[in-house]
């Protein structure tokens, strides 16, 4: 089970980036997968999740209205699309999967199994 972040960078406020997790060992048919992300000095947290099962999602509320999370099955990867990117999204983005989970908000809220390394995203003028 393998996943790989990327699409980070550097972002002015208000800016847009489209985060990628491709997957490998297993398949989007069942699983929840998720983003989460570290910010200097602070934990890790959860900022969205998705049902492979049944496509239900979960967003923390910071992420509400501003981030979608959505997976293209065919190419094994989940995305993340950020919009309004403010200083305080930046951080250490990294997607995780718990493979004997299915509910959005239940791997949202755990420490999942499988994380894939991270990819920087800094929000600054």
């Amino acid at each position: 089970v393998q996943l790989q972040a990327s699409g980070g960078g550097l972002v002015r406020p208000g800016g847009s980036l489209r985060l990628s997790c491709v997957v490998s060992g297993f398949t989007l048919d069942r699983p929840a997968i998720g983003w989460f992300r570290q910010a200097p000095g602070k934990e890790r947290e959860a900022v969205s999740c998705l049902s492979t099962w049944n496509d239900i999602t979960h967003y923390s509320n910071f992420a509400k209205n501003r981030f979608t999370i959505s997976s293209d099955k065919a190419k094994n990867t989940v995305y993340l699309e950020m919009n309004n990117l403010r200083p305080e999204d930046t951080a250490v983005y990294y997607c995780a999967t718990d493979l004997g989970l299915t509910s959005s908000y239940g791997l949202c809220h755990s420490r999942p199994p499988k994380w894939g390394q991270g990819t920087q995203v800094t929000v600054s003028s």
